[in-house]
């Protein structure tokens, strides 16, 4: 058998990949942390280059079902429903009490991956009473998880694990109640659906569409740079409402942030801040 040339990924590789992705597909990676970007550049690269790292870049170039592939290895899409149930019991107790004096609401999850996210925060709306009077968007740069959290389904084999977290969020019901099963997929119910909504969105390139009561973005700045970082901060804070809510992941804080005194810390530990 013939051995596999393996290419060694450095920088110039990767800012042929940010290049392409750019020119080719208008997705700008160029503020993203380096070390992370040349990590699954490489993984993708020992699998799909055959010893010729130009002729991959073409077929990124060229092949758009190939481009969102690489796409779907390139960014970081790990989500669970109720990640860290500590975080979203602090949403539930402290943040949804403050939001129920609104009569509208609009709450955006920002790199929702396949929105299980998206779906955690409807069951809690619904359970505070709050989901007939909410609007909430789930986006996302890639098309193909935003494809999957449309249709709002997850393996079955994950259901008991997300039923702990639900329970140790405080849950005021049985997780049971949110799903169907159907052909060994759990699927969440039509009214968890009804004032959802999924698009892409780019963080990088794409400015405000709305104002927002609360937004999530967890788990998403730490993988770029500090001035990427910087700018994503600052379209947050114009996309709030006045004493809104900014939710960041465990990881993450604004404590570096060119825009930090333009918020308040309500939960430190769970990283929830308030606009002033």
């Amino acid at each position: 058998m013939e051995k596999k040339v393996r290419i060694e990924v450095g920088e110039p590789e990767v800012d042929k990949a940010i290049d392409v992705m750019n020119q080719s597909h208008g997705i700008d990676f160029s503020g993203y942390s380096r070390a992370s970007l040349t990590r699954r550049i490489q993984k993708i690269a020992d699998k799909d280059a055959n010893g010729n790292f130009d002729s991959l870049l073409s077929r990124v170039a060229s092949d758009h079902e190939y481009f969102l592939k690489f796409l779907k290895e390139v960014t970081v899409n790990v989500t669970e429903m109720f990640r860290d149930p500590s975080f979203f019991a602090a949403i539930r107790n402290t943040v949804l009490p403050e939001l129920s004096k609104n009569n509208e609401l609009r709450l955006w999850h920002a790199a929702c991956s396949t929105g299980e996210e998206v779906y955690s925060m409807a069951i809690l709306m619904h359970e505070a009473g709050l989901l007939e009077r909410s609007k909430i968007h789930g986006t996302d740069l890639n098309p193909d998880v935003i494809r999957r959290a449309k249709h709002g389904t997850f393996s079955t084999r994950l259901i008991d694990e997300y039923s702990q977290h639900y329970t140790l969020s405080d849950g005021r019901s049985s997780f049971k109640e949110y799903y169907s099963e159907k052909y060994g997929n759990a699927v969440f119910k039509d009214f968890l659906k009804k004032n959802t909504t999924f698009s892409e969105h780019n963080l990088v390139t794409d400015g405000p569409f709305n104002k927002f009561n609360l937004i999530m973005c967890r788990n998403a700045l730490i993988y770029f740079q500090k001035p990427l970082q910087s700018k994503v901060l600052r379209l947050f804070k114009e996309s709030l409402v006045p004493g809104g809510f900014l939710c960041l992941g465990s990881k993450e804080s604004l404590m570096f942030a060119d825009d930090k005194f333009a918020f308040e810390v309500i939960d430190a530990k769970e990283k929830i801040y308030r606009k002033i």
